[in-house]
């Protein structure tokens, strides 16, 4: 006799999510000459964060992994902690509750749900974005808000929806006359959006959008990512 990989068996496709979870939680934190089924129910959260990037990388097919502040905000997603430091969170252990069995507040999804739809749509849609390092992705609207809004006129960043499963959205900065700033976030992009139009050509459409921050203008920083017409 051998001892298997995890198996799960599921009687519908919308099942398969949890499935994933579930064998992704068992293949990374179950110890090799365990009890057949046991698993931690708690693990240090730089475990997590280490398969996390791991499952990331070998799902889109990239060699950019996650990056420090990447896990800085996936942190306080899933703790539902906006006051912690990084370093707070180094000494933490996250749950397989708060990994997918918890909604995230106010929204109607767990944290792996989410986070499977970031993966989803990075493989299909945003490979060579995400390669090229032109979508920041992990980080919350509040932070987005506080870094543009003191940007020139139409700086903008690319970043994961927060309110949707699998979409990306572009948010940037409106200065007024007056020198006030307003950032806007444009209405998220899934992956069917993403096909029938790409989003380097979404991000030439739009007028108002000049350089992808800090500062490198548009045609620069997408140009490649263009196709024409």
């Amino acid at each position: 006799q051998v001892l298997s990989l995890p198996i799960v068996v599921i009687v519908h496709g919308n099942q398969d999510n949890n499935a994933k979870a579930t064998i992704l939680w068992d293949n990374a934190f179950s110890e090799i000459d365990r009890v057949p089924f046991v698993v931690a129910e708690r693990v240090p959260w730089e475990k997590m964060c280490d398969t996390l990037n791991m499952k990331f990388m070998a799902e889109v097919q990239t060699t950019k992994g996650l990056l420090k502040e990447h896990y800085f905000f996936l942190a306080q997603k899933i703790f539902n902690d906006h006051n912690a430091s990084p370093e707070d969170f180094q000494s933490r252990s996250v749950s397989w509750a708060q990994f997918n069995k918890e909604i995230l507040p106010g929204r109607g999804f767990t944290f792996w749900q989410w986070f499977d739809g970031v993966l989803d749509l990075t493989k299909r849609c945003l490979k060579s974005y995400w390669s090229d390092r032109l979508i920041i992705g992990f980080i919350s609207k509040q932070y987005v808000c506080k870094l543009l809004s003191v940007e020139p006129d139409g700086t903008f960043l690319l970043r994961f929806s927060d309110s949707e499963i699998g979409g990306v959205t572009i948010a940037h900065v409106i200065r007024g006359k007056d020198g006030s700033s307003q950032v806007e976030n444009i209405q998220p992009f899934s992956s069917k959006d993403l096909s029938i139009r790409s989003l380097g050509d979404r991000i030439r459409d739009l007028g108002q959008l000049r350089n992808l921050y800090p500062n490198t203008p548009k045609d620069q920083a997408f140009g490649s990512h263009y196709n024409s017409e």
